[in-house]
């Protein structure tokens, strides 16, 4: 499937629509973790390697915590808010230089995830315009 990156606009911080539960009442929780997984570890090996810990340790916690808040806002069990608090995303990644290219090749890492998922085309398609949207909100340099 073809996934498009949105152009991003310093300073345009778009809406966000969360995307459908589906994602997560078809994957479950264990599918989501293992999206997630398989994520960081296409992330580890990127450009932007540097960003994510080398410690395994931290790292793994790191996929835990991600993994928490996308089975959350996909409509599973509120795991993010009850171990981390609140989402405070944008306040969280900042000590991380996260610029456009940063972002693409963060989205690009998911579209090689989201193309081997045997997930129903609308059901990718509204987990990927989240994903498109939330990244600008993560760019900070």
């Amino acid at each position: 499937m073809e996934f498009e990156t949105s152009k991003y606009f310093s300073g345009v911080k778009p809406g966000v629509t969360l995307p459908t539960k589906d994602m997560f009442h078809l994957l479950k929780e264990e599918g989501m973790r293992k999206m997630v997984n398989d994520h960081y570890d296409l992330l580890a090996e990127s450009s932007i390697k540097e960003m994510f810990p080398k410690n395994p340790i931290a790292l793994e916690k790191a996929k835990e915590h991600s993994a928490d808040f996308f089975i959350q806002i996909c409509g599973g069990p509120e795991y993010f808010n009850q171990n981390r608090g609140k989402p405070q995303l944008n306040r969280r990644h900042r000590p991380f230089k996260i610029n456009d290219e940063g972002r693409s090749e963060w989205l690009n890492c998911y579209k090689a995830v989201l193309n081997k998922l045997d997930l129903p085309e609308e059901v990718l398609i509204s987990f990927w315009n989240y994903l498109d949207v939330f990244s600008k909100w993560m760019v900070n340099s």
